[in-house]
């Protein structure tokens, strides 16, 4: 999996889920009909946001965007479908390689946030398990805290 096409997963995710999330405060707010799908889709929205925040950093750092650009594309997730139009302009301006920077052969890791990094690119199953545990776990404590106000 590349960079450009683990983040162009996630980019579209994101977009998708904030669909279902608008749809359901329309049928919740607007049409007065149901509260399932503010359920459902912001449920779904919540994972895929911090799944999605997880990957810019992961794919960020690797490929050496600079904090501006990380911030800028994490930015992107609380504006509804952004994460499209940042991720159409990555690839324009070339942030999203085909191969990683700390893969095997590529660069070392040199900071702290750069290691574990480099570890997920050489081991992407132990990566996916890991990020998505980690996911979950914030998930779960989001939701035990409450919805948002």
């Amino acid at each position: 999996m590349t960079p450009k096409r683990l983040f162009s997963i996630f980019a579209i995710g994101e977009a998708i889920t904030w669909t279902l999330l608008l749809l359901g405060m329309f049928l919740k707010y607007v049409t007065q009909t149901t509260e399932v799908m503010v359920s459902i889709g912001g449920g779904l929205h919540g994972f895929m946001f911090l799944a999605y925040c997880v990957t810019t950093v992961f794919v960020g750092v690797s490929q050496r965007w600079g904090l501006g650009a990380i911030v800028l594309g994490l930015g992107s997730a609380i504006i509804p479908y952004a994460t499209i139009p940042f991720e159409v302009g990555a690839r324009r301006r070339g942030l999203l390689d085909e191969a990683w920077g700390l893969a095997d052969g590529g660069r070392e890791p040199r900071t702290l946030l750069e290691r574990p990094i480099a570890w997920g690119i050489r081991r992407p199953i132990a990566a996916l398990l890991t990020g998505a545990l980690a996911v979950a776990v914030v998930f779960v404590v989001l939701l035990l805290l409450g919805p948002p106000v």
